[in-house]
């Protein structure tokens, strides 16, 4: 990642940071967020875990913990008014802290996804990750940002929340600074930003991992939702999800979003690619420009009408119809989830970056910032 000026370039890619990335702005005034901060308890080494309530006008509310920046609770309207929670989770701090297998609304990193075998080269130097997905290092490795404690802070119109992983934590090298904010405003988008700096060279891909069900948690499977991914290709991955390093176009596969489909219509379909993954689990990468803020999915749930929109400026998103939800987790309200009970779309760069140089460059150097951001737009139709 060669820095020069505002421009990133990177490898074959090229993108712009755009420093206050922003969009249009609210029809209300910032003063009708409301923000709560009350306990949530303590970890099991005796640190205090912090509820930020943050909530506009139009009865959205989103509920987000200090520990691994855990989204608790989502609740959005649906056509008819009727508010309800559209994320999984659990009830309390020990579900999140004993239970979390599936990373249940939680801030990924040092690096998001799956590395390949554990290890990279960075300068010269081989790096060794714990592997915590069969052969590979997932999401950050044994403890990733999602099972840590992180600084909260109120803002006038969200949460602030900071965390610093020290050098040689899950193997990476440098002392990170990421600072990760939740931002809501009265056209119901929630916005997350998220920004990063290190003391020595280290691969970055942060994301968060929220799983929805647009009918509300804990109503039976996501198949029904209409998926539209602006994507016209994707990272074809080999038998430990891991990409092979092509970019692949999706026309004419049972991954092909690029027109509203919903998500059970192919999803058992003998293709390789659903077989390897057990349906969908796939980083697609976005059309348009990485670092500029675009549309990137659309997911609309017919019966109550909610829609969700993701924008990021990130090159890619990982789709994932939750296949290994298994009936081993109980959840909210004594939800048992079952397969495909959930979808996440994660923002991020590609997986495997770190052994993938045509891929676009997680590696952030000292001097450098990392930039990201992402939006979670919720609507009715």
């Amino acid at each position: 990642m060669n820095l020069s000026g505002n421009a990133i370039v990177i490898s074959s890619f090229a993108f712009f940071i755009v420093s206050g990335l922003c969009y249009s702005a609210p029809t209300h005034s910032r003063s009708e967020i409301h923000v709560n901060k009350t306990s949530y308890g303590k970890t099991d080494n005796g640190q205090n875990v912090d509820l930020y309530t943050i909530t506009n006008s139009h009865a959205m509310e989103v509920r987000a913990i200090t520990y691994g920046g855990i989204i608790v609770s989502l609740r959005v309207p649906d056509k008819a008014g009727k508010v309800e929670d559209v994320v999984l989770g659990f009830d309390n701090l020990d579900g999140y802290a004993h239970h979390n297998k599936p990373y249940f609304g939680a801030i990924i990193g040092r690096y998001g996804n799956r590395i390949a075998n554990g290890q990279f080269s960075l300068d010269g130097v081989e790096y060794h990750l714990p592997k915590n997905n069969g052969s590979n290092s997932l999401h950050g490795g044994l403890k990733g940002f999602n099972a840590v404690v992180w600084q909260g802070a109120a803002l006038d119109d969200g949460i602030r929340l900071t965390y610093i992983s020290k050098d040689g934590e899950e193997g990476y090298p440098g002392n990170l600074k990421t600072t990760v904010t939740y931002t809501l405003n009265n056209k119901n988008e929630l916005a997350i930003s998220y920004e990063a700096t290190t003391d020595k060279a280290t691969p970055i891909n942060l994301t968060q991992h929220s799983y929805f069900d647009l009918a509300g948690d804990g109503k039976g499977d996501i198949l029904n939702h209409e998926l539209t991914l602006h994507a016209d290709r994707l990272t074809p991955i080999d038998k430990n999800l891991i990409p092979i390093g092509e970019l692949q176009a999706v026309k004419g596969t049972p991954l092909d979003f690029t027109k509203p489909v919903t998500i059970g219509a192919r999803i058992n379909d003998p293709y390789e690619q659903l077989v390897l993954a057990h349906g969908y689990d796939h980083n697609f990468v976005v059309n348009g420009n990485m670092g500029e803020l675009r549309l990137a999915a659309r997911v609309h749930e017919p019966k109550t009408g909610r829609v969700l929109e993701v924008l990021t400026t990130e090159p890619g998103l990982q789709f994932y119809s939750g296949n290994f939800l298994d009936g081993t987790i109980v959840g909210k309200h004594g939800h048992v989830y079952q397969a495909r009970e959930g979808f996440a779309i994660e923002t991020q760069h590609f997986p495997d970056s770190p052994n993938h140089p045509q891929f676009p460059s997680t590696i952030l150097r000292p001097g450098q910032t990392f930039h990201s951001r992402t939006v979670y737009r919720f609507s009715v139709e």
